[in-house]
């Protein structure tokens, strides 16, 4: 009798229905490689095409290996995380963005290899994905060409050097600006490791974390980053680390152009 009754169960479990498999909307850009990154960047979290996300980009890569973009997600509630990605690029995430005190926005630049869609996806607290881009056109070799300080030799000599500035705006907020020379190798370069900038992150004189940013390979040479952060009455402290685990650090006054390396 036990015999039959654990049966009748296995038989119950395998005929009942299986939920259906988590459904991606369709991608407006047509990119043929959405639902790969989509898969692994947001699991089975829901996902929206959301004008809300703006995502300020040049039309055309002047320069495929210094490519700006901008997010500002301030239209949105509750903003836990931005990814920068690029679907084509052989390193697509170039950034992974957690705002702290500190606004949903973020200027960088990364590198794009060919014609790819670049976007931005933002995670609010309810666990929805909000995603938002364009294609863009641009020549070949963005991650794949080797970045100029090497073909200068300079490179080490200026490893780590911080340059910033802080503007007030209005209320609370500050406008930060941060730059670290750094050859940021993509590892796609014969004989030239992959070597980068992998974590930075600003904080407030209180010792409040402010924002923290995850870097990868994609983004470009002497990265560059713009914040909009809360509670900059005094100076903020940016660290930085590289995938050879050395760290660099400095300090940026507010409404002061000058950047002291400590």
């Amino acid at each position: 009798m036990i015999r039959k009754k654990i049966l009748l169960a296995l038989i119950a479990t395998l005929a009942a229905p299986v939920p259906a498999a988590f459904a991606l909307p369709a991608d407006p850009l047509k990119s043929p490689m959405w639902e790969y990154h989509a898969e692994r960047l947001f699991g089975d979290a829901t996902v929206r095409f959301d004008s809300a996300v703006k995502v300020e980009i040049p039309e055309i890569a002047e320069n495929q290996r210094v490519f700006p973009v901008t997010v500002d997600a301030r239209a949105l509630p509750d903003v836990k995380r931005i990814l920068i990605f690029a679907d084509l690029n052989p390193i697509p995430v170039a950034v992974d963005y957690a705002p702290r005190a500190a606004a949903p926005f973020l200027a960088t630049r990364i590198k794009l290899d060919q014609r790819t869609p670049v976007r931005a996806a933002v995670l609010t607290t309810d666990g929805v994905w909000h995603v938002s881009g364009n294609w863009i056109d641009a020549a070949g070799g963005g991650c794949s060409a080797p970045p100029v300080s090497r073909v200068k030799g300079d490179w080490a000599n200026h490893l780590g050097e911080m340059h910033g500035a802080a503007w007030a705006l209005s209320g609370t907020q500050t406008r930060l600006r941060v730059t670290l020379r750094h050859p940021m190798d993509t590892g796609l370069v014969e004989n030239i490791a992959a070597y980068n900038i992998e974590r930075v992150t600003v904080t407030s004189s209180a010792g409040t974390p402010l924002a923290d940013l995850q870097v990868f390979g994609a983004v470009a040479e002497d990265p560059a980053f713009t914040f909009i952060v809360d509670d900059a009455k005094g100076p903020l402290s940016i660290a930085a680390r590289d995938s050879s685990g050395l760290e660099f650090d400095g300090t940026v006054t507010p409404r002061s152009a000058a950047l002291a390396a400590r």
